[in-house]
């Protein structure tokens, strides 16, 4: 008797039946369902975009062991492996199968960029594979810190990054990963491990380096928004839920002078006024680093905070998304360095604008993530027609938990239990 996936492929089952197979319901071995799931993400123009949702919230820990297995079908691995469908739980492990090719991997290291290229310095494989680090080193997109790590695992050697000064003029900042960047990395008695920082901005400076993609996509939103940029003047970074929340209750002098130096001053005063502000009362540098950072905001206007919003790093992005200021907070699901994951804690905030919250989903890239979307539905901020418009994508488990939880409205939770019913009784009748 033929198996339910050549069955799919041969279009032999009826459409209710394919439909519970795109939800992930039927009766058979995880590992087969994931199969049966991949062949219709990829080849089903009907019910692929629910395979893919269904995909995108896979049990993690079923999904971990499948990823793991030498044995399962190169297809599925694939799938795991292309850039819009990476998972940060499978990536590491993906990394590691023997089954997936040092061609695939190669393919990889030239392509990705950002956290993903971490995750591949991590990788006993990568680091142990000339042609791998060979293909991560013409990567255009890696910052210096990167770069210094690849070199590291190529020649053996300890190197170090070093220490870049912000250009003056946005247009003379060197690209990450260029040429001019990769001879800042020289060789030295000393070595900069991951995780640690050359200097208190050095990694900023990597990330925010220009690109001709952010560069357009910086002008496009300029364009685009001016009349209202126009017209909301000068106002100042107000973040929702207050400053306290992004910076440890134990130093709320160093958040009080982070607000108060929100007014202008010659660049070369602040240079030498911010060292001794709040460094001496921060002990832990990752506290320093973002008293720092707001700072830095702080004295921007609205014109600025949208650049940096687009042009800035991750721990700038996650300050200015609750900037009170709507384009502000819009600006940071534009930049094309925001991740997924980024995505997925900013669904799940609830000192974010509503406005942001409306607009996630309205983006392509992020109403594919099912993570995005449980986040979204779970967030009792998220306006209702919202909420509502996602919820016939969850998996029956979600529903369930949905249905009660007491922070959602009475509406949200009804209309979880109504379908989580629905889907029960429709897997039962199949």
């Amino acid at each position: 008797m033929p198996g339910k996936l050549d069955l799919i492929r041969r279009n032999a089952l009826p459409s209710h039946q394919m439909m519970t197979a795109a939800k992930g319901a039927l009766h058979v071995p995880a590992e087969e369902m994931v199969e049966i799931l991949v062949y219709l993400a990829d080849n089903n123009k009907i019910f692929g975009e629910q395979a893919r949702m269904t995909l995108a919230g896979w049990d993690e820990k079923s999904a971990k062991a499948i990823a793991s297995n030498p044995a399962t079908p190169k297809e599925v691995l694939d799938y795991w492996l292309a850039p819009k469908n990476l998972r940060p739980p499978l990536f590491p492990l993906l990394l590691e199968n023997p089954s997936v090719s040092t061609n695939k991997l190669s393919e990889l290291a030239a392509a990705l960029k950002g956290e993903w290229i971490d995750d591949m310095l991590e990788s006993p494989r990568v680091r142990g594979s000339r042609i791998i680090l060979n293909e991560l080193s013409s990567n255009k997109t890696l910052s210096g810190a990167q770069a210094a790590r690849v070199q590291e695992a190529i020649t053996g050697k300890k190197v170090v990054v070093a220490e870049v000064k912000p250009a003056e003029n946005p247009a003379d900042a060197v690209p990450a990963g260029s040429e001019e960047a990769k001879r800042s990395v020289t060789s030295s008695d000393q070595i900069t491990r991951p995780g640690e920082s050359t200097g208190p901005e050095s990694d900023a400076e990597a990330e925010t380096a220009s690109d001709p993609e952010t560069e357009s996509a910086v002008n496009a939103f300029l364009k685009e928004h001016e009349a209202e940029i126009a017209a909301e003047g000068d106002k100042p970074f107000q973040p929702l839920g207050g400053i306290y929340e992004e910076v440890p209750a134990a130093e709320p002098q160093a958040a009080a002078a982070a607000a108060a130096s929100a007014a202008p001053a010659p660049a070369k005063s602040s240079q030498t006024s911010a060292p001794k502000m709040a460094p001496k009362k921060i002990t832990n540098p990752q506290d320093e680093q973002r008293g720092s950072v707001l700072q830095k905001i702080a004295k921007l206007d609205i014109k600025g905070r949208i650049q940096l919003a687009m042009k800035g790093t991750k721990e700038e992005r996650s300050i200015l998304v609750r900037d009170g200021t709507k384009l502000v907070a819009l600006a940071v699901l534009d930049s094309p360095k925001i991740t997924d994951g980024e995505v997925e804690k900013f669904a799940s905030q609830k000192n974010v604008l509503e406005a942001v919250l409306r607009a996630i989903p309205m983006k392509r890239r992020f109403a594919k993530n099912y993570a995005v979307v449980r986040n979204l539905v779970f967030n009792p901020r998220t306006p209702l027609d919202v909420a509502l418009g996602l919820m016939k994508n969850l998996l029956v488990q979600d529903l369930k938990n949905l249905a009660g939880n007491k922070e959602v409205s009475e509406t949200i939770r009804k209309l979880g239990l109504r379908m989580f019913k629905q889907k029960v009784e429709t897997a039962k009748k199949d």
